[in-house]
């Protein structure tokens, strides 16, 4: 699964409507769109918990999932048995192996609705 694919199921599993796509006009000026789009109050916003850590908080937040993490790995699941795991393979990874595995279970969440 691709991340524009981990994204949009992300958005359904926390009932995030949004968009997705090369441009949109919105108040007479062209918005880029390489990420999930939300919109908050008048204004369009960049929603991507992958690169984002307070959306993938967020995200995990607004779902109730549990993350549990040590040296080695992060595991997230949510209270009925969906679990993801993440390795990291040095302290760089940490923060970006939260945030992909935070994804993935909400993906597979959003999947299964």
């Amino acid at each position: 699964m691709d991340d524009r694919e981990l994204l949009e199921l992300s958005a359904k599993a926390a009932a995030i409507g949004g968009g997705w796509g090369d441009k949109i006009e919105y108040h007479n000026g062209a918005v880029d769109l390489r990420d999930v789009w939300i919109l908050e109050g008048d204004d369009f916003v960049p929603w991507n918990p992958l690169d984002d850590d307070g959306d993938a908080l967020r995200l995990a937040a607004g779902l109730c999932l549990n993350v549990l993490s040590s040296e080695a790995c992060v595991v997230v699941e949510d209270e009925k048995g969906v679990e993801c795991i993440e390795y990291f393979y040095g302290p760089e990874d940490y923060t970006s192996g939260w945030r992909r595995a935070i994804v993935r279970a909400a993906a597979a969440i959003g999947r299964a609705m």
